[in-house]
């Protein structure tokens, strides 16, 4: 018998898919359980239409995500930790800590379980993948800085990103320079 999906069914097709099952297994099981219905020409139709809204819903939502994976891509968050000597903290920054900072930092919500990281346990510099989108998998640079030297290593990051800055800006009037002496 052919059925519409309402349901994934494993080892069957997913939900919206039409698919050829036993006779007993659809009358007895998939539409009493209202998992499938009856493949008749009305419900072929109908479920043409469903998966048109379906496709139309998923592009709506992978741009809404793929928008805030661009949106939160290289953002810096920064902890202020407790560490031995030797850099290793006394406990560790989880993912929820991560969570909220960057909700606090950009105002995107995003779900710890996202976060591709168990625990960062170490002083310093740490590339973290968010999985979102299909798109990309933003990286949010997470900084993890020793207790009471945060005003410190502030000062130096600030100072390495205002020098990359302008070697960036000279680089670009050197090439526009170029540019104007080739015409």
């Amino acid at each position: 018998m052919k059925v519409i999906l309402l349901q994934n069914i494993y080892k069957h097709g997913v939900a919206g898919e039409i698919v050829d099952v036993a006779d007993g297994f659809a009358r007895n099981y998939l539409i009493p359980t209202k998992r499938a219905v009856q493949a008749s020409a009305g419900a072929v139709k109908s479920q043409k239409r469903l998966l048109a809204q379906v496709e139309m819903r998923r592009a709506e939502f992978e741009k809404l995500v793929n928008e805030v994976a661009r949106a939160i891509d290289g953002t810096e968050l920064f902890f202020e930790r407790r560490a031995a000597t030797t850099g290793k903290l006394f406990g560790s920054v989880t993912t929820q800590e991560i969570a909220d900072e960057l909700f606090r930092v950009t105002g995107r919500d995003i779900n710890r379980r996202r976060i591709s990281v168990n625990g960062l346990r170490e002083v310093g510099h740490h590339a973290v993948t968010v999985r979102l989108g299909t798109e990309s998998q933003p990286a949010l640079n997470v900084y993890v800085v020793r207790e009471g030297e945060m005003n410190e290593f502030m000062a130096r990051h600030n100072a390495a990103k205002a020098s990359a800055l302008a070697a960036a800006n000279a680089e670009t009037e050197v090439t526009e320079e170029v540019a104007e002496s080739s015409e």
